[in-house]
């Protein structure tokens, strides 16, 4: 999933990111409203994670002008500005969910595994294909009770496959949210993982198909006969 941090507090922004890598999301982070304003306006994201007390432009701005262009990526609000009428405020604007600084690591993850499972339109936490499921909660691949073991960007690309499973996903989609500002990832790139995918799910009965000059999507092998 592909993540945007805004928050002024660069520590905290360091800190936050660097826990949401660490479970495998790209994340892009910057540091006022207005640059958080212009980065949602041109990138696609599953979820903004918003300061409310920003420079340039204030966070309940940033989510109103959000809304107003139609975009609706899943938007948890952080912020010290606690009393009930800012929170009812920002969930009339269109935020999804609101956290309270100082908050505890453990439920802002729990907080954000919600919000993506939503995003995705799941109820469960887990999800099945094939004969392979995949746990949102730990992002995690299994066939039965067994893990499977996926270098970090073949899972990113397993789970953009899983989670649309039987639809095509453009090769630009899924560059845009395997990647932040910073990453390089190139259509060569995603092919040589797609290669080591299909090795890797054959034993499992799933294969990871190409749509000729649009991008690829996951499917079952036809069975023996």
């Amino acid at each position: 999933m592909r993540i945007l941090l805004t928050e002024d507090n660069v520590a905290l922004a360091d800190g936050l990111s660097a826990i949401l890598r660490g479970t495998g999301h790209a994340v892009d982070v910057v540091h006022d409203g207005a640059s958080a304003d212009a980065v949602i306006a041109a990138e696609n994201f599953d979820l903004v994670i918003l300061d409310l007390n920003l420079p340039e432009m204030d966070g309940l701005d940033v989510l109103r002008a959000m809304r107003a262009r139609q975009n609706q990526a899943a938007v948890l609000i952080l912020t010290a500005r606690g009393a009930p009428e800012e929170r009812v405020k920002g969930l009339d604007l269109g935020a999804d969910d609101y956290l309270i600084k100082p908050f505890d690591i453990a439920e802002f993850e729990a907080r954000v595994r919600v919000l993506l499972r939503r995003q995705a339109g799941l109820r469960s936490a887990t999800v099945g294909f094939g004969g392979i499921s995949f746990d949102l909660n730990s992002r995690t691949f299994s066939a039965g009770s067994t893990p499977l073991d996926i270098p970090a960007r073949e899972l990113g690309l397993l789970e953009i496959l899983f989670m649309r499973a039987g639809k095509v996903v453009a090769k630009e989609a899924i560059i845009q949210s395997l990647t932040a500002f910073d990453d390089d990832i190139s259509a060569n790139a995603i092919e040589q993982y797609v290669s080591r995918l299909r090795k890797r799910l054959s034993p499992h009965g799933l294969t990871v198909k190409t749509a000729r000059g649009i991008g690829y999507y996951l499917d079952k092998l036809p069975e023996a006969s």
